[in-house]
């Protein structure tokens, strides 16, 4: 009853006029820089932070939401368009939604997106406000075994229901993990995969990673292709979701979100991982398994609800311990100590105004992203009117100055081009682009969750499976490994 009294007072704060000003324009220049490839609700927040400083922090902070949730919702949008995320949290949105769109279903695949973030944000918020304190003390529990094991799971789920055959899935994983060691050793400070340059020495961004496998690869192929068809733009379709898409994705909406809070609670969590097991859920559950990597709706709707509601968990660790487990909770966090506030256990008793002016505004935010996007779902889809041709040039525009802004470098358009090479040449040989990202996303955490797990037990690979949640998990993988096997020696016997 507390925490409902003060929401109360939150919504006093949130719902005055110059509030909710600020978060409209938090939710539409979140959607619109979303929209650009490479700029990711992360660099969003960091380049507004210095327009903030005018501000009272309470207003600041309903506008950073804003612009946090609107920027996921503008890279799901080049994702399902353009098959080019925004984030990394987008990726998956790219393998059903861009089929979707092709088919000329691109206005259904954003409707389903948009949907997805409203009921994933707005169970993820009343979540954070009746669990954040249960969930924070859990998550400190959770050690290094633990986040081991669990990105195990992501790398051994998501190969196992991609692409064509489980050697092209582990392959493509292989290509992530390489170009995840590119850099210093975070524990030796060792070169790797550097080959002498110090433009390397800081390792490929993720960003410029996913751009080049996505954008520049699709890109290419599309160029490769184009002297066999005609180019014609494609059809957008009818704007809105029939009733057979709603009994599709009713369950999912619902779903994405307990798969995404949790583990955007965890420290060193995140939207990548629940919105790849989501999809995974959701490929297992659905009874049209076969339209999947062809454009099935469900596999656009539950990411997209994981991730919006892991949005809301990223806030429960920041908010209740001062743990970032995003970017977008890093800049958040430098945020409020410009102000002079220290996010922890104490800040709900010596800032209850803001934060539960926050929270609240969480709420108000979800409906306005859903009143202005969903009726402009039919306008961001006749994107995919323009010709060809034009389409992918400027897609190499845009996915170059993304490349450009995250460092700075010359060097980076040139690590972008040999990146899209890879990704055109994965395209060719059949190889699924998904487990690369996972691999250079996760790949790096997970060798320092390794080598933490491995120090602490002195070498000792038990350390590895020594606490019931890593056991658990690992229990998991070996299902998933093993069922296949299961299947073909259970089919062989009734034959």
């Amino acid at each position: 009853m507390d925490s409902l009294n003060s929401l109360m007072d939150g919504f006093g704060t949130a719902l005055t006029p110059v509030n909710l000003l600020w978060a409209a324009l938090g939710v539409l220049l979140g959607t619109a820089i979303g929209v650009l490839p490479g700029i990711g609700p992360a660099m969003a927040v960091a380049l507004l932070l210095p327009v903030t400083y005018g501000l009272e922090p309470t207003g600041a902070f309903i506008m950073f939401a804003g612009i946090y949730y609107g920027a996921m919702f503008g890279g799901s949008t080049t994702s399902i368009l353009l098959n080019t995320p925004g984030e990394s949290a987008a990726v998956v949105a790219a393998i059903e939604g861009n089929p979707m769109a092709k088919a000329g279903r691109g206005a259904q695949a954003l409707a389903a997106a948009a949907i997805g973030h409203f009921a994933g944000g707005m169970i993820g918020t009343i979540l954070l406000v009746v669990l954040a304190p249960t969930v924070a003390s859990l998550a400190v529990d959770i050690g290094a075994p633990d986040y081991f094991a669990i990105m195990v799971l992501a790398f051994i789920a998501v190969t196992s229901v991609l692409g064509s055959s489980r050697i092209r899935g582990l392959a493509s994983l292989l290509i992530g993990l390489t170009i995840g060691l590119v850099g210093l050793d975070q524990m030796t400070g060792q070169q790797r995969l550097t080959f002498g340059s110090l433009q390397l020495a800081d390792g490929i961004d993720v960003v410029i990673v996913a751009v080049g496998l996505f954008a520049i690869g699709e890109a290419l192929w599309v160029a490769a292709h184009l002297r066999r068809s005609s180019g014609k733009p494609i059809p957008v379709g009818r704007p809105w979701l029939g009733r057979s898409d709603v009994r599709r994705t009713w369950k999912s909406w619902l779903r994405g979100p307990f798969i995404g809070f949790p583990f955007g609670a965890i420290p060193a969590g995140g939207a990548e991982i629940p919105t790849f097991l989501s999809y995974v859920t959701e490929k297992r559950l659905s009874k049209h398994r076969d339209e999947f990597g062809k454009g099935a709706i469900e596999g656009v709707a539950g990411p997209e609800a994981a991730a919006s509601a892991s949005a809301a968990g990223t806030l429960v660790s920041m908010l209740t311990l001062g743990l970032p487990t995003t970017a977008v909770a890093a800049v958040m966090l430098a945020a409020f100590q410009q102000y002079g506030i220290q996010p922890g256990p104490l800040l709900f008793e010596r800032e209850p105004e803001l934060v539960w002016g926050l929270i609240a505004s969480l709420f108000v935010g979800m409906v306005l992203l859903l009143a202005l996007n969903l009726p402009l779902a039919p306008l961001w889809a006749k994107l995919l009117r323009i010709p060809r041709p034009y389409l992918y040039a400027g897609i190499l525009f845009f996915a170059a100055v993304g490349a450009y802004a995250v460092g700075g470098e010359a060097a980076d358009l040139v690590i972008l081009v040999v990146i899209g090479l890879i990704g055109f040449g994965m395209r060719r040989y059949g190889l699924p682009v998904l487990p690369a990202i996972i691999a250079v996303i996760l790949g790096p955490s997970a060798e320092q969750q390794l080598r933490r797990a491995l120090q602490i037990s002195d070498g000792s690979v038990t350390g590895l499976v020594d606490t019931p949640f890593s056991v658990t998990v690992y229990a998991i993988v070996a299902v998933i490994l093993l069922w296949p096997l299961v299947s073909k020696v259970r089919g062989r016997n009734r034959t």
